[in-house]
């Protein structure tokens, strides 16, 4: 028969075993920090953020390639000769886009910006076939956004200069008898105005890639 002290002993170890379960259980409902998701999770969804911003970054530089190459094809292909009327004299012009060295600048300047990002793409599609990170280093993303940027303000340079001279033939000359040129040359001026527009639109195309290789280069550790 147990005695007094012993069954002291028997409801103290029987309230110790209990207690670490109710401080397990109150944890539990009061939403305590054992209760939460590990912070690998984290690093998961960051993982999972960064490709679709990978994604979205290629898509953005396929547009890119596309409308530089779009611009360039409208611009070599800009050339056109006709009769044009002034005071009753009717004079044959001829109107090529190699003649201006503003379209001659924006030749260079799309021509570049496609080699550029069909070289960021070959790049991409390689290290996707051999399973390997996109960028190589921290360093190389810092040369990506630079180049990047530099290629949006080239962009938006040769669009600017071929934009005022190609006003300049629509308008003609003030106080002086040049009439607007692109009346007997229309084709010209179309296709010049069509390069122009898609290379304000690639211009737009690289900037918004640099501003995604700065979110880039934030969640990167």
């Amino acid at each position: 028969m147990m005695t007094n002290q012993d069954q002291k002993m028997a409801a103290l170890d029987l309230s110790m075993q209990q207690q670490p379960t109710q401080e397990k259980m109150a944890n539990g409902l009061s939403g305590s920090p054992e209760t939460e998701f590990p912070s690998h999770t984290h690093g998961f969804w960051d993982v999972i953020t960064a490709r679709k911003v990978e994604a979205v970054h290629v898509v953005l530089r396929l547009l890119c390639l596309a409308s530089s190459v779009t611009a360039m094809s409208f611009m070599v292909t800009a050339h056109e000769a006709n009769t044009l009327v002034i005071y009753g004299f009717r004079i044959p012009v001829q109107s090529k886009w190699s003649y201006s060295s503003s379209f001659q600048y924006l030749v260079g300047t799309v021509a570049a910006v496609a080699a550029h990002t069909l070289l960021q793409l070959l790049i991409f599609i390689t290290r996707v076939l051999r399973k390997s990170p996109t960028v190589s280093s921290r360093n190389f993303r810092w040369l990506l956004f630079a180049a990047d940027q530099v290629f949006a303000y080239a962009l938006i340079s040769a669009g600017s200069a071929a934009s005022g001279v190609t006003n300049l033939n629509r308008t003609g000359i003030k106080h002086t008898p040049l009439p607007n040129f692109c009346k007997p040359l229309r084709g010209f001026c179309d296709h010049v105005t069509l390069s122009i527009a898609f290379t304000f639109l690639g211009c737009m195309l690289m900037a918004t890639t640099a501003i995604l290789d700065v979110i880039l280069l934030s969640s990167a550790k």
